[in-house]
C-alpha cells in the first residue's frame, strides 16, 4: 500500500495572501513543512497540490527548483485536486497536510499513517474531535473511498474536503487519534500554531527564532510551549 503525503497549498489567501510562500526567518514558509515531511518515516511520497491559477504558478516554480512533485488543478474543488495529485503519483491513500501549517509534527504524520496501515478504516485523523493545536492537522484518507463519495459532496464540502464526511458519514469507517494529557490545556485553542494571519507570523516567527536545534527536531509539545512562552503582541 502506498501512502503520500499531499500539500494542498494555494497563493490565495483573505487574511494574508502569499501566505504559502511567505519568509519566516528568511525562508519561504512552505519550505518548513516540506522539511518537515522528508523527516517523516511512513510517507511514500510528498506532492503538493495547487491549482491551476496563474497566481499559483510561483508554487508551482518554487516546487520544480526544490526538486518536489507539483499537482496543479481545481482552484476551488480541493477534494478532486488532492485526489488526482495522489492517484497520479500511484497513491492508495493520500494524507492530506495544508500548506499553511509550516510547523506540523512528522510524527503525527507517521502516527496517523500507522493506524491507517493497521486496515479496516476509510480515514484517520486527529481533528474529530480536535485536540491538537490547529496547525498540526493530519488526515489519512482511502483514495477509493474518498473517490467513492466524491458525488455525493457540495461544492463547498469539496472545497473543504473533510467536512461532508465528518457530518455525513454514510459508508465510512473514520477512527480519531487525540493528543491525551498533552492536549489543548487550558488556552484551549488560543496557542495557534497555523499560518492564517500577521499575528501567526509573528507568532511562528518568533518561535523558530527561539530554537536551538533544526526545527524539524522540534514535536509538537516543545512547538506550543515555545509558542506560548514567545506570546508575541497583537
Amino acid at each position: 500500500m502506498r501512502v503520500g503525503a499531499v500539500v494542498q497549498a494555494r497563493m490565495g489567501s483573505t487574511r494574508l495572501p502569499g501566505k504559502v510562500l511567505m519568509e519566516l526567518d528568511g525562508r519561504p514558509a512552505l519550505d518548513y513543512l516540506l522539511e518537515r515531511l522528508r523527516h517523516a518515516q511512513t510517507p511514500d511520497a510528498v506532492i503538493v497540490a495547487t491549482s491551476v491559477q496563474p497566481a499559483d504558478d510561483a508554487i508551482a516554480r518554487h516546487c520544480a527548483a526544490a526538486g518536489v512533485r507539483c499537482h496543479r488543478g481545481a482552484h476551488d474543488d480541493v477534494a478532486a485536486r488532492l485526489l488526482a495529485g495522489a492517484e497520479a503519483a500511484g497513491l492508495d491513500a493520500l494524507v492530506r497536510v495544508n500548506g499553511d501549517s509550516p510547523l506540523l509534527d512528522q510524527a503525527l504524520v507517521d502516527r496517523g499513517v500507522r493506524l491507517f496501515r493497521q486496515g479496516g478504516r476509510d480515514l484517520v485523523t486527529n481533528v474529530h474531535p480536535r485536540s491538537f493545536p490547529r496547525g498540526q492537522s493530519v488526515e489519512v484518507i482511502d483514495c477509493a473511498s474518498l473517490r467513492g463519495v466524491l458525488s455525493r459532496l457540495s461544492a463547498q464540502d469539496r472545497e473543504h474536503v473533510t467536512a461532508g464526511l465528518y457530518r455525513d458519514p454514510d459508508g465510512l469507517t473514520i477512527e480519531n487519534f487525540d493528543a491525551g494529557a498533552d492536549g489543548m490545556g487550558p488556552d484551549g485553542g488560543e496557542t495557534r500554531l497555523v499560518l492564517d494571519t500577521p499575528q501567526d507570523a509573528r507568532s511562528i516567527e518568533a518561535v523558530l527564532r527561539a530554537m536551538r536545534r533544526p526545527h524539524w527536531q522540534h514535536g509538537w509539545t516543545e512547538v506550543l510551549a515555545l509558542a506560548r512562552a514567545q506570546a508575541v503582541p497583537s
